[in-house]
Protein backbone atom coordinates (compact mmCIF):
# COMPACT_ATOMS: atom_id res chain seq x y z
CA UNK A 1 0.00 0.00 0.00
CA UNK A 2 1.35 3.28 -1.12
CA UNK A 3 1.04 6.60 1.28
CA UNK A 4 0.74 9.70 0.14
CA UNK A 5 0.48 13.09 2.25
CA UNK A 6 -0.39 16.81 1.31
CA UNK A 7 2.30 19.47 -0.02
CA UNK A 8 0.57 22.71 1.45
CA UNK A 9 1.70 25.89 2.41
CA UNK A 10 3.67 29.03 0.61
CA UNK A 11 6.04 28.84 -2.40
CA UNK A 12 8.99 30.07 -1.28
CA UNK A 13 9.35 26.59 1.28
CA UNK A 14 7.41 24.02 -0.86
CA UNK A 15 10.79 22.65 -2.10
CA UNK A 16 12.53 22.18 0.92
CA UNK A 17 9.23 20.27 2.39
CA UNK A 18 8.89 18.20 -0.66
CA UNK A 19 12.45 17.39 -0.06
CA UNK A 20 11.95 16.89 3.18
CA UNK A 21 8.72 14.68 2.59
CA UNK A 22 10.65 12.43 0.11
CA UNK A 23 13.05 11.60 2.69
CA UNK A 24 10.87 11.02 5.23
CA UNK A 25 9.39 7.99 2.89
CA UNK A 26 6.33 9.31 1.22
CA UNK A 27 5.40 7.58 -2.18
CA UNK A 28 3.11 10.52 -3.31
CA UNK A 29 2.75 14.52 -2.82
CA UNK A 30 -0.69 16.17 -3.15
CA UNK A 31 -1.61 19.47 -3.70
CA UNK A 32 -5.18 21.29 -3.44
CA UNK A 33 -6.71 23.70 -4.99
CA UNK A 34 -7.69 25.50 -2.10
CA UNK A 35 -6.62 29.16 -1.49
CA UNK A 36 -3.86 28.87 -4.08
CA UNK A 37 -3.09 27.48 -7.90
CA UNK A 38 -2.26 23.32 -7.09
CA UNK A 39 -0.12 23.27 -10.12
CA UNK A 40 2.72 25.92 -8.98
CA UNK A 41 4.52 23.85 -6.37
CA UNK A 42 4.52 21.09 -7.85
CA UNK A 43 6.74 22.21 -10.53
CA UNK A 44 9.02 23.46 -7.74
CA UNK A 45 8.44 19.95 -5.88
CA UNK A 46 9.79 18.23 -9.00
CA UNK A 47 13.17 20.38 -9.43
CA UNK A 48 14.17 19.32 -5.93
CA UNK A 49 12.88 15.64 -5.97
CA UNK A 50 13.88 12.44 -7.44
CA UNK A 51 11.55 9.58 -6.77
CA UNK A 52 8.17 10.49 -5.08
CA UNK A 53 5.36 10.84 -7.52
CA UNK A 54 3.31 14.09 -7.74
CA UNK A 55 -0.49 14.89 -8.54
CA UNK A 56 -2.82 17.05 -7.89
CA UNK A 57 -5.51 16.22 -5.57
CA UNK A 58 -7.66 17.49 -6.39
CA UNK A 59 -7.50 20.42 -9.69
CA UNK A 60 -10.75 21.72 -10.14
CA UNK A 61 -11.55 20.16 -13.59
CA UNK A 62 -15.02 22.38 -14.28
CA UNK A 63 -13.31 25.65 -13.88
CA UNK A 64 -11.07 24.76 -17.03
CA UNK A 65 -11.05 23.18 -19.90
CA UNK A 66 -9.36 20.15 -21.59
CA UNK A 67 -6.86 21.80 -23.95
CA UNK A 68 -5.60 23.81 -21.08
CA UNK A 69 -5.68 21.00 -18.28
CA UNK A 70 -4.10 19.23 -21.13
CA UNK A 71 -1.11 21.55 -21.65
CA UNK A 72 -0.34 21.81 -17.79
CA UNK A 73 -0.35 18.03 -17.01
CA UNK A 74 2.14 17.45 -20.06
CA UNK A 75 4.18 20.05 -19.28
CA UNK A 76 4.10 18.97 -15.29
CA UNK A 77 5.17 15.15 -16.65
CA UNK A 78 7.95 16.65 -18.82
CA UNK A 79 9.54 18.62 -16.10
CA UNK A 80 9.40 15.76 -13.45
CA UNK A 81 10.62 13.09 -15.91
CA UNK A 82 7.20 11.04 -15.56
CA UNK A 83 5.79 11.48 -12.22
CA UNK A 84 2.59 13.20 -12.48
CA UNK A 85 -0.57 12.93 -11.96
CA UNK A 86 -3.51 14.68 -12.65
CA UNK A 87 -5.64 14.68 -10.16
CA UNK A 88 -9.12 16.01 -11.19
CA UNK A 89 -12.85 16.48 -9.13
CA UNK A 90 -15.62 18.23 -10.22
CA UNK A 91 -16.27 20.85 -7.45
CA UNK A 92 -19.96 21.87 -6.42
CA UNK A 93 -22.21 23.71 -8.82
CA UNK A 94 -22.62 26.71 -6.84
CA UNK A 95 -18.43 26.87 -6.84
CA UNK A 96 -18.31 26.72 -10.57
CA UNK A 97 -20.88 28.92 -11.33
CA UNK A 98 -20.63 32.03 -8.82
CA UNK A 99 -16.50 31.57 -7.98
CA UNK A 100 -15.73 30.54 -11.33
CA UNK A 101 -18.45 31.62 -13.86
CA UNK A 102 -18.59 28.37 -15.47
CA UNK A 103 -20.89 26.62 -16.93
CA UNK A 104 -22.61 23.67 -14.88
CA UNK A 105 -24.58 20.72 -16.04
CA UNK A 106 -24.61 16.66 -15.72
CA UNK A 107 -21.55 17.04 -14.18
CA UNK A 108 -20.66 12.82 -14.33
CA UNK A 109 -21.39 12.88 -18.05
CA UNK A 110 -19.28 16.10 -19.09
CA UNK A 111 -16.31 14.72 -16.56
CA UNK A 112 -16.15 11.89 -18.77
CA UNK A 113 -15.94 13.89 -21.88
CA UNK A 114 -13.67 15.83 -20.25
CA UNK A 115 -11.30 13.02 -19.54
CA UNK A 116 -11.66 11.52 -23.00
CA UNK A 117 -11.17 15.28 -24.52
CA UNK A 118 -7.90 15.43 -22.78
CA UNK A 119 -6.67 11.71 -24.02
CA UNK A 120 -7.65 12.78 -27.05
CA UNK A 121 -5.48 15.68 -27.23
CA UNK A 122 -2.27 13.80 -25.67
CA UNK A 123 -3.13 11.00 -28.61
CA UNK A 124 -3.05 13.77 -30.86
CA UNK A 125 0.14 15.28 -30.12
CA UNK A 126 2.13 11.73 -29.45
CA UNK A 127 1.18 10.10 -32.58
CA UNK A 128 0.44 13.22 -35.16
CA UNK A 129 -2.95 12.04 -36.37
CA UNK A 130 -5.63 14.82 -36.84
CA UNK A 131 -7.65 15.93 -33.25
CA UNK A 132 -10.93 14.94 -33.80
CA UNK A 133 -13.07 14.62 -30.31
CA UNK A 134 -16.70 15.51 -30.55
CA UNK A 135 -18.39 15.13 -27.70
CA UNK A 136 -21.57 16.28 -25.96
CA UNK A 137 -19.61 18.97 -23.96
CA UNK A 138 -16.35 19.66 -25.22
CA UNK A 139 -15.19 19.66 -28.99
CA UNK A 140 -11.56 19.53 -30.19
CA UNK A 141 -11.05 19.32 -33.80
CA UNK A 142 -8.33 21.48 -34.38
CA UNK A 143 -4.58 21.49 -33.71
CA UNK A 144 -1.39 22.81 -35.85
CA UNK A 145 2.25 22.15 -35.56
CA UNK A 146 3.09 25.73 -33.87
CA UNK A 147 0.76 24.49 -31.13
CA UNK A 148 1.86 20.62 -30.34
CA UNK A 149 4.72 19.62 -27.71
CA UNK A 150 5.32 16.76 -30.00
CA UNK A 151 6.05 13.04 -28.90
CA UNK A 152 7.30 12.86 -25.25
CA UNK A 153 9.65 10.29 -23.87
CA UNK A 154 7.43 9.41 -20.99
CA UNK A 155 4.14 8.02 -20.88
CA UNK A 156 0.79 10.02 -20.76
CA UNK A 157 0.16 11.42 -17.39
CA UNK A 158 -2.10 9.36 -15.41
CA UNK A 159 -5.61 10.95 -14.38
CA UNK A 160 -7.51 10.30 -10.91
CA UNK A 161 -10.54 11.02 -10.40
CA UNK A 162 -12.24 12.07 -7.06
CA UNK A 163 -16.35 10.97 -6.62
CA UNK A 164 -18.62 10.88 -4.03
CA UNK A 165 -21.89 9.50 -5.40
CA UNK A 166 -22.23 6.51 -7.89
CA UNK A 167 -22.56 8.53 -10.98
CA UNK A 168 -19.41 9.91 -11.06
CA UNK A 169 -17.69 6.92 -9.41
CA UNK A 170 -18.78 4.86 -12.04
CA UNK A 171 -17.12 7.64 -14.35
CA UNK A 172 -13.73 6.86 -12.55
CA UNK A 173 -14.00 3.41 -13.60
CA UNK A 174 -14.80 3.93 -17.18
CA UNK A 175 -12.13 6.01 -17.89
CA UNK A 176 -9.33 7.34 -15.02
CA UNK A 177 -6.48 5.90 -14.05
CA UNK A 178 -7.07 6.14 -10.44
CA UNK A 179 -10.10 6.80 -8.39
CA UNK A 180 -9.62 9.04 -5.34
CA UNK A 181 -12.64 8.41 -2.26
CA UNK A 182 -13.73 11.10 -0.71
CA UNK A 183 -12.69 11.45 3.10
CA UNK A 184 -16.38 11.19 3.96
CA UNK A 185 -16.03 7.56 3.80
CA UNK A 186 -15.87 5.13 6.62
CA UNK A 187 -15.32 1.37 5.27
CA UNK A 188 -18.41 -0.17 5.25
CA UNK A 189 -19.56 2.38 2.28
CA UNK A 190 -16.58 2.00 0.86
CA UNK A 191 -16.90 -1.67 0.60
CA UNK A 192 -20.51 -1.73 0.03
CA UNK A 193 -21.41 1.01 -2.32
CA UNK A 194 -18.52 2.60 -3.92
CA UNK A 195 -16.61 0.10 -4.64
CA UNK A 196 -19.47 -1.85 -6.16
CA UNK A 197 -20.19 1.37 -8.56
CA UNK A 198 -16.48 2.13 -9.36
CA UNK A 199 -16.46 -1.93 -10.68
CA UNK A 200 -19.66 -0.96 -12.41
CA UNK A 201 -17.54 1.43 -14.76
CA UNK A 202 -14.87 -0.67 -14.94
CA UNK A 203 -16.90 -3.10 -16.63
CA UNK A 204 -19.05 -1.04 -18.97
CA UNK A 205 -15.57 -0.17 -21.27
CA UNK A 206 -14.20 -3.99 -20.86
CA UNK A 207 -11.31 -2.95 -18.43
CA UNK A 208 -9.70 -4.79 -15.08
CA UNK A 209 -9.79 -3.88 -11.48
CA UNK A 210 -6.10 -3.31 -11.58
CA UNK A 211 -6.50 -0.71 -14.63
CA UNK A 212 -7.67 1.73 -11.27
CA UNK A 213 -6.05 2.42 -8.31
CA UNK A 214 -7.99 3.51 -5.54
CA UNK A 215 -6.81 5.91 -3.36
CA UNK A 216 -8.38 7.16 0.26
CA UNK A 217 -7.81 10.34 2.46
CA UNK A 218 -8.16 9.35 6.11
CA UNK A 219 -9.11 11.07 9.32
CA UNK A 220 -6.12 9.90 11.41
CA UNK A 221 -6.44 10.89 15.09
CA UNK A 222 -3.25 9.64 17.33
CA UNK A 223 -0.67 11.71 19.47
CA UNK A 224 1.89 10.91 22.47
CA UNK A 225 -0.32 12.64 24.84
CA UNK A 226 -4.04 12.09 26.10
CA UNK A 227 -4.12 16.01 25.12
CA UNK A 228 -2.70 15.66 21.79
CA UNK A 229 -5.49 13.34 20.61
CA UNK A 230 -8.27 14.86 23.01
CA UNK A 231 -7.63 18.09 20.40
CA UNK A 232 -7.16 15.72 16.82
CA UNK A 233 -10.30 14.07 17.98
CA UNK A 234 -12.12 17.44 17.98
CA UNK A 235 -10.70 18.45 15.15
CA UNK A 236 -11.27 15.80 13.42
CA UNK A 237 -15.33 15.52 14.81
CA UNK A 238 -15.70 19.23 13.61
CA UNK A 239 -14.72 18.47 10.10
CA UNK A 240 -17.26 15.13 9.85
CA UNK A 241 -19.94 17.41 10.56
CA UNK A 242 -19.14 19.85 8.40
CA UNK A 243 -19.37 17.29 5.41
CA UNK A 244 -21.94 15.41 7.17
CA UNK A 245 -23.78 18.84 6.81
CA UNK A 246 -23.98 18.78 3.16
CA UNK A 247 -26.36 16.54 1.51
CA UNK A 248 -24.72 15.46 -1.35
CA UNK A 249 -23.09 13.01 1.28
CA UNK A 250 -26.15 11.84 3.31
CA UNK A 251 -25.72 8.22 1.47
CA UNK A 252 -22.89 7.48 3.87
CA UNK A 253 -24.78 8.40 7.01
CA UNK A 254 -28.28 6.60 6.25
CA UNK A 255 -25.91 3.76 5.27
CA UNK A 256 -25.19 3.21 9.19
CA UNK A 257 -29.01 4.34 9.92
CA UNK A 258 -27.93 7.70 10.91
CA UNK A 259 -30.54 9.03 8.83
CA UNK A 260 -31.42 12.05 11.31
CA UNK A 261 -28.33 13.04 11.76
CA UNK A 262 -27.74 14.98 8.42
CA UNK A 263 -30.66 16.93 8.41
CA UNK A 264 -29.85 18.43 11.76
CA UNK A 265 -26.11 19.19 10.88
CA UNK A 266 -27.46 20.96 8.10
CA UNK A 267 -29.73 23.30 9.97
CA UNK A 268 -27.18 24.16 12.26
CA UNK A 269 -24.87 24.98 9.42
CA UNK A 270 -27.61 27.51 7.93
CA UNK A 271 -27.53 28.84 11.48
CA UNK A 272 -23.83 29.33 11.86
CA UNK A 273 -23.33 26.48 14.53
CA UNK A 274 -20.19 25.36 12.99
CA UNK A 275 -18.30 24.96 16.46
CA UNK A 276 -21.76 23.29 17.84
CA UNK A 277 -22.27 20.99 15.18
CA UNK A 278 -19.00 18.62 16.02
CA UNK A 279 -21.11 17.83 19.55
CA UNK A 280 -23.34 15.23 17.63
CA UNK A 281 -20.66 13.21 16.72
CA UNK A 282 -19.98 11.00 18.98
CA UNK A 283 -17.35 8.26 19.80
CA UNK A 284 -19.37 5.76 17.95
CA UNK A 285 -19.63 7.79 14.71
CA UNK A 286 -16.15 9.71 14.81
CA UNK A 287 -14.89 5.60 14.82
CA UNK A 288 -16.45 4.73 12.04
CA UNK A 289 -14.79 7.47 9.86
CA UNK A 290 -11.43 8.13 11.94
CA UNK A 291 -8.45 5.75 12.17
CA UNK A 292 -7.76 6.23 16.20
CA UNK A 293 -4.68 4.63 17.90
CA UNK A 294 -1.75 5.17 19.33
CA UNK A 295 1.37 5.39 16.38
CA UNK A 296 2.00 1.41 16.80
CA UNK A 297 -1.37 0.82 16.26
CA UNK A 298 -2.27 3.24 13.30
CA UNK A 299 -1.17 0.63 10.75
CA UNK A 300 -2.49 -2.57 11.59
CA UNK A 301 -5.89 -0.78 11.97
CA UNK A 302 -5.44 0.58 8.30
CA UNK A 303 -4.80 -2.98 7.30
CA UNK A 304 -7.97 -4.60 9.05
CA UNK A 305 -10.38 -1.70 7.37
CA UNK A 306 -8.79 -1.56 3.86
CA UNK A 307 -6.36 -4.03 3.36
CA UNK A 308 -7.14 -5.52 -0.08
CA UNK A 309 -9.12 -3.13 -1.28
CA UNK A 310 -7.81 0.11 -1.23
CA UNK A 311 -3.98 0.55 -3.09
CA UNK A 312 -2.98 3.94 -1.43
CA UNK A 313 -4.05 6.06 1.79
CA UNK A 314 -3.53 9.92 2.44
CA UNK A 315 -2.27 11.28 5.42
CA UNK A 316 0.60 13.30 6.56
CA UNK A 317 2.13 11.49 9.58
CA UNK A 318 3.41 14.96 11.18
CA UNK A 319 5.31 14.57 14.51
CA UNK A 320 8.50 12.63 15.38
CA UNK A 321 10.34 11.10 12.36
CA UNK A 322 11.53 8.08 15.08
CA UNK A 323 8.03 7.44 16.12
CA UNK A 324 6.10 7.96 11.99
CA UNK A 325 8.97 7.34 10.13
CA UNK A 326 8.35 3.65 10.95
CA UNK A 327 4.40 3.88 10.56
CA UNK A 328 5.03 5.14 7.58
CA UNK A 329 7.60 2.24 6.49
CA UNK A 330 4.80 -0.42 8.02
CA UNK A 331 2.12 0.99 6.04
CA UNK A 332 3.77 1.33 2.81
CA UNK A 333 4.61 -3.04 3.43
CA UNK A 334 0.57 -3.76 3.87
Amino acid sequence: MKIDAGLMGSLDTVGDRAESMEAFGYDGLLTAELSHDPFFPLVLAAERTERVELATGIAVAFSRNPMILANIAWDLQEFSRGRFTLGLGSQIKPHIEKRFSMPWSKPAARMEDMIDAIHAIWDCWRTGEKLDHRGDFYQHTLMTPMFSPGVSEHPDPKITLAAVGPLMTRVAGRVADGFVSHSFQTADYLRDVTIPALEEGINDRGRDRSDVEISIPLFVVSGSTEEEVAQRKQGVRQQVAFYGSTPAYKGVLEHHGWDDLQPELNRMSKAGQWVEMADLIDDDILSHFAVIAEPSGVAPLIKERFGGIVDRVQFSADGDREIWGPVVEEIRAI
